[in-house]
């Protein structure tokens, strides 16, 4: 049976280079990164564009699943409600096992690695409240969390893999 790989944690924490490594690690996998589902300027959050990503990830996700190339489906995205948890894995129709968690780490890190992005240019600086906001809520998911504050991608990527059973 397929294994499916969906990894949540805040905006900054590593998830898209953990799930890039662990894609090298995993044969026969592909890589779906949430954000590029949603990816609009202006970035507008309404019921109906909500409803829109939704379905363009469980479209790709179930293709994903569906397609014989592929034995490991990795996804990544914020995740920090589980209502969207929920939701997602409902619109799921294809047969597959759910490896899930949560990437955390100390807000400090989090502050760390969010201001390096942002004086990259890879980030506007407005994700450093929202995601040090969203950090706490991930406590309130019955997920596996793995504290990421000291790894790198690389050895996050070997931990999901380990834990995954792959």
């Amino acid at each position: 049976m397929k294994r499916l790989y969906m990894i949540g944690g805040p905006m900054g924490v590593g998830k898209t280079a953990a799930c890039r490594q662990l894609q090298q690690l995993l044969d026969r996998s592909v890589f779906l990164d949430g954000d590029w589902c949603w990816d609009a300027h202006p970035f507008q959050v309404t019921e109906e564009t909500r409803e829109m990503v939704l379905e363009n990830i469980s479209f790709l996700l179930n293709s994903f699943l569906r397609c014989s190339a592929y034995d490991h489906v990795i996804f990544c995205w914020v995740l920090h409600r589980r209502e969207i948890w929920e939701d997602l894995l409902r619109r799921l129709t294809e047969p597959y096992v759910l490896r899930a968690v949560s990437l955390v780490c100390t807000p400090e890190t989090l502050r760390s690695r969010l201001e390096g992005d942002i004086l990259a240019g890879k980030r506007i600086p407005d994700v450093l409240d929202r995601s040090l906001a969203y950090l706490p809520l991930y406590d309130a998911l019955d997920i596996r969390h793995l504290d990421v504050t000291a790894l790198t991608p690389r050895e996050t990527a070997e931990c999901i893999r380990r834990e995954g059973g792959a």
